[in-house]
């Protein structure tokens, strides 16, 4: 992915996003060659984005925690101060929050050709902690 020549840069990934490259852990460790932070925003619960990321051995600087994407990313903002702020997202909806809060926005399959992430084939086995129903969960 081009950087823009600088290495000042806080990329966060949608969730979804991250679901969608064959080695998550592969494209952070990549990353970190050319970002100072890297992370994971989700609307789903703080419990299934730890799950997903410790089962592909992902190392976040930042995840959103029990707030929503918007908030998670305006904090994220705030809290790192680099030159340039990217949202990797899947949907139109991931884009209009993205420039909602001032981020530059990048779709999976644009950063996935720009930076040669292989995207993965078929669907992720079904994780049984995503369930947003539970109501035996904190």
């Amino acid at each position: 992915m081009d950087g823009g020549g600088s290495t000042d840069m806080t990329l966060a990934f949608a969730l979804d996003a991250l679901k969608s490259l064959a080695d998550p852990n592969a494209v952070f460790n990549d990353a970190r060659q050319w970002t100072e932070y890297v992370g994971v925003v989700s609307e789903k619960p703080t419990y299934v984005v730890t799950n997903f990321t410790r089962k592909h051995r992902v190392r976040q600087d930042f995840f959103s925690g029990p707030r929503g994407v918007s908030e998670s990313l305006d904090n994220v903002g705030k809290q790192f101060d680099t030159d340039r702020h990217v949202f990797v997202g899947t949907t139109e909806e991931d884009r209009e929050v993205a420039e909602g809060v001032d981020w530059e926005y990048v779709d999976v399959e644009t950063a996935a050709g720009a930076a040669d992430w292989e995207q993965a084939v078929g669907g992720e086995e079904a994780d049984p902690f995503e369930d947003d129903d539970r109501d035996d969960w904190p």
